[in-house]
């Protein structure tokens, strides 16, 4: 997919993921919830972070079972249509960084470019 993305886009996401921050908000027994900073974006009405992401664990450590991982943009330049690429990204270098390798249901909620994934590790 790297191939087909413009050389403008490529530099905009790997600055984003470069100075991409987060810090924890909140923890319970079952789940996490992180503000996310990206450089350039903010929150228009706090002029705080970015966005979220709120992860809900499984209990009782049954394997097959999918953690649900939910991100939400606030900045409403990240809803443009032009930068779903950019909001793909950044959703993916979240969960890598988040959530890691674990079987993960993916909502991300950023206006025009909201979308639904699954992270499956292959089990060989």
């Amino acid at each position: 997919m790297s191939d087909i993305i413009q050389p403008q886009m490529k530099d905009e996401i790997e600055q984003v993921i470069n100075g991409l921050t987060f810090t924890k908000n909140f923890r319970s027994a079952s789940a996490e919830e992180w503000y996310i900073f990206l450089p350039g974006y903010q929150d228009i009405r706090t002029k705080g972070a970015a966005g979220k992401a709120i992860i809900h664990y499984d209990l009782y450590g049954n394997r097959d079972v999918f953690i649900n991982t939910t991100i939400i943009f606030d900045d409403p330049a990240l809803f443009h249509r032009d930068k779903h690429t950019l909001v793909y990204g950044i959703a993916d270098e979240l969960v890598n960084r988040l959530v890691g390798y674990a079987d993960t249901l993916l909502s991300v909620h950023a206006g025009e470019n909201s979308y639904d994934a699954e992270y499956i590790q292959n089990r060989s």
